[in-house]
């Protein structure tokens, strides 16, 4: 992917993963949160060179080519809402929005059970509330570290691609073959999401037993013409 300007929303673990990574690569990076001023965001902006910046995250998402949501699931959408208020409320309109979210629910503990499940996804509430915007959903189902180093995990692991727009996609996907991603899956449009969400149960249950969130799954295919 050329060098782009890209907007990560969220300054937890994730989104200054990403951001770092993005930053290595030669985009100008602004990693968005709540407020204009951010301490930790400000940290990571001065750290990481001329191409790193902060602001809040209608600016953020204003100034950008590509926006990348990295926060709770719990805050997606209000994040979402936030961000387009930027550019007169079209900071987002004709952006491709990559959605990383998960629909988690602790209110009940652990292990988390999902907030939106079967019927819809997260993904697809993101693209209800900003419908100019063409979302994708992608790297939900790795940890921080794998989104960033897929080789961190021995074998050719799978990430996982849904969205309704193709153009988006081929976006996303030179975003994610420039992280090092081998194995991309196509799901199809982004109602597919709902199953990569899913998997997410899965997921934390093979965290539990392997005692290692660097885990990932890879696609096998039996030979062509194999019954």
């Amino acid at each position: 992917m050329k060098p782009t300007s890209i907007a990560v929303l969220g300054t937890g673990m994730v989104g200054k993963a990403l951001a770092t990574k993005l930053v290595g690569l030669g985009h100008r990076v602004t990693l968005g949160s709540r407020s204009a001023r951010h301490d930790g965001a400000t940290a990571w902006a001065e750290a990481h060179g001329e191409r790193a910046g902060q602001s809040d995250f209608a600016t953020a998402a204003a100034g950008a080519e590509l926006v990348l949501l990295a926060v709770k699931g719990e805050h997606a959408e209000a994040v979402v809402d936030a961000a387009r208020k930027g550019a007169d409320g079209a900071a987002l309109d004709g952006k491709v929005l990559v959605d990383i979210t998960n629909p988690l629910d602790f209110s009940q503990g652990m292990p988390p059970s999902l907030f939106v499940f079967g019927h819809d996804s997260l993904a697809e509430r993101l693209q209800r509330a900003a419908p100019k915007a063409r979302v994708v959903k992608t790297l939900n189902t790795v940890n921080a570290s794998v989104m960033v180093d897929p080789d961190r995990v021995a074998g050719q692991g799978a990430v996982f691609v849904s969205g309704d727009d193709a153009e988006a996609k081929a976006t996303v996907k030179a975003m994610l073959e420039g992280f090092g991603w081998r194995q991309i899956v196509d799901l199809g449009d982004l109602s597919t999401a709902r199953g990569t969400e899913a998997y997410l149960l899965l997921w934390l249950r093979l965290w539990q037993a392997t005692g290692s969130p660097d885990i990932n799954i890879g696609l096998l295919r039996a030979p062509d013409g194999a019954r």
